[in-house]
């Protein structure tokens, strides 16, 4: 190979609303494949096996999503890729993109028609389910925008609890779901191009874990709310405090002061979710709150957030969240508590 010569050539997509460390990311990683392994071990630069150029529509400077300016190194007119990267997408879920991208959409199906991989991170999949390239296909985005995704897109099959989605023709869709599962869609590229080898040096200069459990334990599991139905509205808070009754689908038919065929009709339709759906997912935050701020035993965590048998909580939690309750309490538990006491050294300081 010579030093003009790379493996394959990688294009990240820079759109005005991407979040700065994902797009550098995305480009370090790939970048770093094939050159700073020798540099860390021997001592000198190695080159890049997959040459990588941040692309925009038009090629020009811009401020990005949060704040930070950046500098393309060409239009995508300018740059015939292997590979296409779209870092995250930092807008609002459920916000309208219909003719928002129309020149970054005819390049990406103009590549993938010509047999490039495209491989999105976060929301970045919005574009790609915005070009029509995921329709019947299985797909993953960041947790807080599946519902939204779902609704907008409905032919993609959004996949949630997945952190990584492999697809369509040759599997050339790659997705990642969640905002620092660029690593793994990125290692993942690292692997597919250069083999796991390549892959594994790039994870261990750059101390990656690979996210083996998905973004479910992640997610804050969705509670929709309809500003416009008082009625179902005066019902929701009433189980965000009273969560544990033991009859709570009865109590907010009571206070609703319907027929209970029609409330479950309208809670329904306002919250996208049946009421003992609704109050098994905020249990379920409740007891995520609990698992990760106290040592309480399991039985007790599973009672006080209204559930006298502790084995249906846990194939509920293991069922909604993907971990079972003490192996998200010995995940999350840690973390809080590591955070927790770097915040108070930086006080006591």
């Amino acid at each position: 190979m010579s030093e003009s010569d790379p493996d394959f050539r990688a294009a990240v997509l820079a759109l005005p609303e991407v979040t700065a460390s994902t797009l550098f990311g995305v480009y370090d990683l790939l970048a770093a494949a094939g050159r700073d392994w020798q540099f860390i071990v021997e001592g000198h630069m190695g080159q890049s096996r997959i040459e990588t150029k941040i692309v925009t529509s038009d090629g020009k400077r811009f401020r990005s999503g949060n704040g930070v300016w950046i500098e393309p190194d060409c239009s995508v007119t300018q740059y015939v890729p292997d590979v296409v990267c779209i870092p995250d997408i930092f807008v609002a879920p459920g916000e309208n993109l219909d003719g928002r991208y129309e020149a970054e959409i005819d390049w990406i199906r103009a590549r993938y028609d010509a047999g490039a991989i495209l491989a999105t991170a976060c929301s970045g999949s919005l574009l790609l389910a915005e070009a029509g390239l995921l329709d019947g296909l299985d797909a993953t985005i960041h947790w807080g925008y599946c519902d939204a995704m779902a609704d907008a897109y409905p032919k993609v099959r959004v996949q949630p609890a997945r952190a990584l989605v492999a697809t369509g023709d040759a599997q050339r869709i790659i997705m990642a779901g969640g905002g620092s599962s660029w690593q793994d869609l990125t290692l993942y590229l690292v692997a597919r191009l250069l083999g796991i080898e390549e892959a594994m040096r790039v994870a261990r200069i750059y101390l990656i874990d690979w996210h083996h459990v998905g973004q479910q334990p992640y997610a804050s599991l969705s509670c929709r709310s309809q500003s416009d139905d008082a009625t179902i509205v005066q019902c929701q808070a009433w189980a965000a405090q009273h969560y544990d009754h033991a009859a709570p689908v009865g109590e907010m038919v009571k206070i609703s002061g319907l027929a209970e065929r029609s409330f479950k009709r309208r809670f329904a339709k306002a919250t996208g979710m049946a009421p003992m759906e609704y109050v098994q997912t905020v249990r379920l935050e409740e007891a995520k709150q609990i698992l990760e701020t106290t040592d309480q035993p399991i039985e007790l965590v599973a009672q006080d957030v209204g559930y006298g048998d502790a084995s249906f909580f846990t194939r509920l939690f293991r069922r909604k969240v993907g971990l079972t309750p003490a192996n998200y309490r010995k995940r999350f538990r840690g973390l809080r508590q590591a955070l927790e006491a770097e915040a108070d050294g930086r006080i006591s300081a």
